[in-house]
């Protein structure tokens, strides 16, 4: 793991290897590390998953989006599993994406950016280096790309050959999410009618009746104009591009590529990676390897954050500023936000950053329910949400997007929204393996607040 670097000190010329000089957090402690270097050479003589023409598409759309221009939305699971992999569950998280994305492109009347965070959500940060059950203490479960989840010696020991797995899950999902997204399940108008379904049978009809009403008077206008599928193939398909936390650095490295037109470097397992909040160490392994690849990239950012050590990231991850590159992803928790984003907002724009902005409103209400089980309230994330509204209308800025975990499964994690789940209904299908998720009913609840706040 090597040294720490004083904070600004001159870096050394950037390569793929260079984080590999640099103390690099929540790494597996893999138990061969000829059998870990082997599996990365596999995985470096594989295709890669997405290409830099994509990723670079992207930066643009984020650029779009960092000029007040677009809305960002990204979401997914908390950490995708190698045993609920299907077709299924992958349409399910898609079509709720899309649902919400229509109704946040109407309220906000600008293009919504859609970032799934599936096809490489496998790795999670864990607090602890160990979980202990009964007296009894084991390595901690690190995401199916590292270990199992079952509590036994055996399942929680790090096993390379899961980086080639979670490589060939993702390259499938990819296949479907390119086939369902070009091939017209992503229509404007079958998304309307999945929304129109929804409120009808909402508790909450009342409040998002006029909203669906007034979208689908739009479409048979646009349809009166002669503006189809036909005439307008946006209408018919969508662009849906793929992010996850590039925790497991070894799996990162093996996947970078140098692109053949523009000779940069490229991390090719997805098209946008971001840092997580424990990993985000200015002079660490972490911002290092980010630094170096010509991806859109984003950083958690908590409540502990200073105005100097965020100027400090966007400094050291966009130096030469490139609208889009950068997202900040605040994730303060409900009773912070406000008061915590404001100084990070005024820093930035002072300074000239052309970041991206963007709410993660999960990470920091999470608590544990009477039950035992670790859940959070609908009524905490979307203070969250509109307290980061607030923050950017105070400051002048443009509030982004929003950056959830959600599926599109009937499960019962996070408490609260329209069907009012209770603490007793947390155990019907509690599914998720790590952190609490939005259900689809949930996150299209979730789709229709934020709407109205975009609407000012």
């Amino acid at each position: 793991m090597a040294h720490m670097s004083s904070p600004g000190a001159e870096r050394a010329p950037w390569t793929p290897m260079s984080w590999r000089d640099r103390h690099a957090e929540q790494q597996p402690d893999w138990p061969d590390d000829a059998a870990f270097e082997g599996t990365l050479k596999t995985l470096s003589s594989y295709p890669p998953l997405v290409f830099a023409g994509e990723a670079r598409q992207l930066t643009a759309d984020l650029a779009r989006v960092s000029s007040g221009e677009a809305f960002l939305l990204q979401g997914g699971d908390c950490a995708e599993s190698f045993e609920a992999f299907s077709a299924d569950s992958i349409r399910e998280r898609l079509r709720v994406i899309l649902q919400m994305a229509v109704v946040l492109t109407y309220s906000a009347g600008v293009p919504v950016v859609k970032v799934g965070r599936i096809a490489g959500q496998f790795a999670k940060p864990r607090s602890s280096g160990t979980e202990t059950v009964d007296g009894v203490a084991l390595p901690s479960f690190r995401g199916h790309m590292v270990n199992d989840i079952a509590f036994t010696a055996a399942a929680r020991v790090p096993d390379p050959q899961r980086l080639v797995e979670a490589y060939h899950q993702s390259a499938s999902t990819l296949n479907l999410l390119r086939a369902f997204t070009k091939g017209g399940f992503a229509d404007l108008g079958r998304v309307h009618q999945w929304t129109q379904e929804f409120v009808r049978t909402s508790p909450e009809a009342l409040r998002y009746e006029q909203l669906a009403q007034e979208i689908d008077r739009a479409l048979r206008f646009m349809h009166a104009c002669g503006l189809d599928h036909e005439s307008v193939p946006a209408l018919h398909e969508v662009d849906f591009y793929t992010s996850h936390e590039a925790l497991v650095l070894g799996y990162e490295e093996a996947l970078t590529r140098r692109d053949s037109l523009t000779g940069d470097y490229y991390d090719c397992s997805a098209h946008m990676i971001w840092i997580g909040e424990r990993t985000r160490g200015i002079d660490d392994a972490h911002v290092e390897f980010f630094r170096g690849v010509g991806n859109p990239v984003g950083v958690k950012v908590g409540p502990t954050a200073s105005p100097d050590e965020v100027l400090e990231l966007c400094q050291t991850l966009n130096p030469e500023r490139i609208p889009g590159r950068l997202t900040l992803i605040t994730r303060m928790g409900a009773d912070s936000i406000t008061d915590g984003l404001r100084p990070l907002l005024r820093a930035v724009a002072d300074a000239g950053h052309p970041v991206v902005w963007t709410c993660d409103p999960m990470h920091g209400n999470t608590f544990t329910a009477p039950s035992g089980k670790k859940t959070r309230h609908f009524d905490a994330i979307l203070a969250e949400i509109k307290g980061f509204f607030d923050a950017h209308r105070a400051e002048g800025t443009w509030p982004g997007g929003v950056h959830v975990e959600l599926t599109g499964d009937d499960v019962t994690e996070c408490l609260g929204g329209a069907e009012d789940l209770l603490d007793d209904d947390l155990g019907l299908r509690y599914e998720s393996m790590c952190d609490p998720r939005l259900n689809g009913r949930q996150s299209l609840d979730l789709a229709f607040r934020v709407s109205e706040l975009l609407r000012g």
